[in-house]
Order: C-alpha cells, then sequence, then structure tokens
C-alpha cells in the first residue's frame, strides 16, 4: 500500500532527531518539526487507506480525528488519547508556529513519546494489517 509505504519512509527520516542536541538552530529545529509533520500525516493517511481496505466507512471520508477514533476502534492502534495528543501537536505547530512549541514537540514529544508510537503503528499494521 502506497501510503504505508511513505509512512515507513517518513519514519525513517524522522530518526535523524536523535542526531542533533539542543542549543538547535532555527533551521534544525523548523526541519525537525516538519520531519514530524510529515511523519503524522503519513501515519494519519496511511491509517484511513487500510481502515477502508478493510471496510471501515468512516475511515474512509473521515478527518485525522475520525481516522484516530476509528483505528483505535478497530484495534489498530492502542492509546487513542496518546494519538489524540499527537494530533494537537501537530495542529498547533501547523497553525501558531514558535519556537517554544517547536522545543516542546521535539524534545519532549518526539523523542520521548511520539516516534515510538509511529514505530508501534508501522510493527501494528505489518503484523495484524496487510
Amino acid at each position: 500500500m502506497k501510503k504505508f509505504d511513505n509512512l515507513q519512509a517518513a519514519i525513517h527520516n524522522l530518526k535523524d532527531i536523535y542526531s542533533y542536541q539542543a542549543p538547535y538552530g532555527n533551521v534544525e529545529m523548523t526541519g525537525m518539526v516538519g520531519l514530524y509533520e510529515i511523519c503524522f500525516e503519513q501515519a494519519w493517511k496511511a491509517m484511513k487507506e487500510i481502515l477502508t481496505y478493510h471496510g471501515y466507512a468512516e475511515g474512509a471520508t473521515g478527518s485525522p480525528r475520525t481516522v484516530l477514533k476509528t483505528a483505535y476502534k478497530a484495534g489498530m492502534i492502542a492509546d487513542e488519547e496518546l494519538w489524540l495528543s499527537a494530533l494537537t501537536s501537530r495542529n498547533n505547530v501547523a497553525h501558531a508556529y514558535n519556537q517554544a512549541i517547536a522545543l516542546d514537540i521535539i524534545i519532549r514529544q518526539v523523542k520521548t513519546k511520539y516516534y515510538d508510537m509511529f514505530v508501534e503503528l508501522v510493527n501494528e499494521i505489518q503484523k495484524n494489517w496487510l
């Protein structure tokens, strides 16, 4: 599935955030935030594609929030609140970019929670959905 392949590539690129340490320059920070945004977009779109393939109608036309909730109900993701938090982080950085938000997402969220969340999704899809 194309969206799943895109997700795997995005996660591979996101892993590069572990190569950087604070203090971050503006270009580094912007790039790392961009990697997160791309990975999140590919994740929910892959979920949508796979859910649709498996007959989940609400996934076919849903917003990211609807897709996440459907994926949770279907057992594709285990922690609905974590994924909704990741969506909020994506929205915050996309709609109100500032350095404090970017640092929070890069350091506290992606490095400590969201990267592993994406990897768990890939593992679950490979094991039970393809």
